[in-house]
């Protein structure tokens, strides 16, 4: 199974996006890094998926699971 995930994203003509993982079009484009991040995070709670957050050079610094975790911790 894949995982499902939202990502947060710099767009090449500024700005931010947030966009579904394999998705070529942005869900969302705001200004800043910021506005993204809280109105992406809603959108990943509420479609349960993984919420990875890019810097702007395109790597990884910060992931969240809502929902889609393979190893849930017990307890």
């Amino acid at each position: 199974m894949s995982r499902k995930t939202h990502h947060v994203v710099p767009n090449s003509k500024g700005g931010w996006d947030v966009k579904k993982g394999g998705s070529e079009r942005a869900s969302l484009h705001t200004d800043n890094k910021k506005d993204a991040i809280i109105m992406g995070r809603k959108i990943s709670q509420n479609q349960k998926t993984e919420f990875i957050i890019h810097n702007k050079d395109g790597k990884i610094s910060q992931s969240d699971s809502h929902g889609n975790d393979p190893f849930p911790p017990k307890g």
